[in-house]
């Protein structure tokens, strides 16, 4: 009777392990902007309706941390690790420990570069952001002027999206600043390679360079700060700025407004964040890209549990890394400004409208 008892608790603690098992572990890489908070309810809530088991860890900006993060999940046993690397090159050792215990390794909105050990990646097509940007301020430019005032701005060198964000832009923007339409006035790397339709890596890590925001509020608030204060009346006036992101446009946003030299701006984002959706509503920030982060996050999950099941998600497209061409699946975006802001996020059903004041 003690016998079969204690085999009976044996069972139950073994079932109690069994079930402490994570099948899909998740590293953001941090909790402090508001689009990884959304990505993390948005991945449990699908994961856990789906009758997954799924863990979300966050990396603070840190990759050794980030790695660290990996390995917890690895003991955890889980199948498929998404991770959004702080570090493309930086996480490539990461993914390799996970391709090592066997663990399928998707890369998720950011391409971790320099290994084999990316078996998917998930994103967006980031070079149509950068041109969305790019298409947008050159729309706003009056036919015919000559000398208009660009800033550009950009993500974070180590982030390898930065460079397609840049690149994409550079496709549109280029052009005019060749021609004299546009005068770029923070970065003179842009204004030495403004005759380059097609830049390497190298010359776009030069530009990148000199106008990284580090995707940091107050990084971005302080170098447009900077700016304004290098260049004279005749630079400012009305202006045309290229910000990579939501949390990045409001703070330089923030500070060519507070210039009483500037008249007038027109300035990109994107992720469609609640407070740059409320900047666009009130005037402040003229434009953001729409990634439907429910999509993106919905093709992760479909791509885990592809792997999960033995099979093999979609592909319609591949980003080399480096070292490999990974098999990918880029989802669309949607250019959204003042004119289309309800159809594109409160009927579409991305933000409720009882989130913001001043709609119409």
């Amino acid at each position: 009777m003690k016998r079969a008892l204690f085999i009976a608790l044996l069972l139950i603690v073994a079932a109690g392990f069994a079930l402490a098992d994570t099948q899909v572990g998740i590293v953001l890489p941090t909790k402090d902007e508001p689009r990884w908070i959304q990505d993390q309810t948005r991945f449990l809530d699908a994961l856990k309706n789906a009758g997954f088991t799924a863990k979300v860890l966050f990396s603070q900006g840190d990759s050794a941390k980030e790695k660290a993060n990996v390995e917890a999940l690895i003991s955890e046993k889980i199948k498929v690790l998404i991770i959004c690397p702080h570090d493309g090159s930086a996480a490539a050792a990461a993914a390799d420990l996970a391709a090592k215990a066997g663990v399928k390794v998707i890369s998720y909105d950011r391409l971790i570069r320099d290994t084999t050990s990316v078996d998917y990646y998930v994103t967006f097509d980031s070079f149509q952001v950068g041109a969305a940007w790019g298409e947008y301020l050159v729309k706003q430019v009056p036919a015919g002027t000559k000398g208009n005032n660009l800033y550009i701005y950009a993500g974070a060198a180590s982030d390898n999206n930065a460079f397609i964000f840049f690149e994409g832009a550079w496709s549109v923007l280029q052009p005019k600043i060749a021609d004299g339409t546009f005068t770029v006035r923070n970065s003179d790397k842009a204004v030495a390679l403004r005759n380059k339709a097609k830049l390497t890596r190298d010359e776009m890590a030069q530009i990148i360079g000199q106008v990284t925001t580090n995707w940091n509020f107050n990084d971005a608030k302080n170098k447009a700060e900077a700016n304004l204060t290098a260049v004279g009346k005749d630079a400012k006036g009305t202006v045309y700025i290229c910000a990579p992101n939501d949390g990045t446009a409001r703070a330089i946003s923030d500070a060519f407004a507070a210039d009483k030299d500037v008249k007038k701006y027109y300035i990109t984002g994107q992720d469609a964040e609640i407070a740059s959706i409320q900047y666009i509503i009130d005037g402040k920030q003229s434009m953001t890209v729409l990634k439907d982060v429910r999509t993106l996050v919905q093709d992760a999950i479909n791509a885990a549990i592809a792997y999960m099941k033995g099979q093999t998600p979609p592909v319609t497209s591949y980003y080399n890394n480096g070292k490999k061409d990974v098999p990918a699946k880029p989802t669309a975006i949607v250019t959204v400004t003042r004119e289309n802001v309800k159809q594109a996020i409160i009927d579409s059903g991305y933000w409720p409208a009882d989130k913001f004041t001043g709609l119409k």
